[in-house]
């Protein structure tokens, strides 16, 4: 069906950047849209930030200007580029898309997570 691996996560300081990757494979005929989760330790899973096909986005208003999300050409692929990272910004984060495949119909599909940590 589909499968989505996100990487990039790992230990920064407060103030530092981090670059996460997520990429979409198999019976894929196109992505609407690709989506940032992310759920901090006690806390419910929350949209960090939304891309679609046609390069429209939005941002959670606790990471704009601070993040940025992007896509590559084929649309299989999203990003988040993460500066001034803040400790609360510490979380498992999670890829999320819109799927239409092949054989028709359209699926959500999920990551298996990254972990970030923010702290001195």
């Amino acid at each position: 069906q589909v499968q989505l691996v996100e990487s990039g996560g790992g230990l920064v300081q407060p103030g530092g950047s981090l670059r996460l990757s997520c990429a979409a494979s198999g019976s894929i005929f196109s992505i609407p849209a690709m989506r940032w989760y992310r759920q901090a330790p006690g806390k419910e899973r929350e949209l960090v930030a939304a891309i679609t096909s046609s390069g429209g986005t939005n941002y959670a208003d606790s990471v704009k200007g601070r993040f940025t999300i992007s896509r590559d050409n084929a649309k299989t692929s999203v990003y988040l580029q993460m500066n001034s990272l803040k400790p609360e910004d510490t979380a498992v984060y999670y890829c999320n898309a819109d799927v239409l495949l092949v054989i028709g119909g359209v699926v959500g599909s999920w990551g298996q997570g990254t972990q970030v940590a923010v702290s001195s």
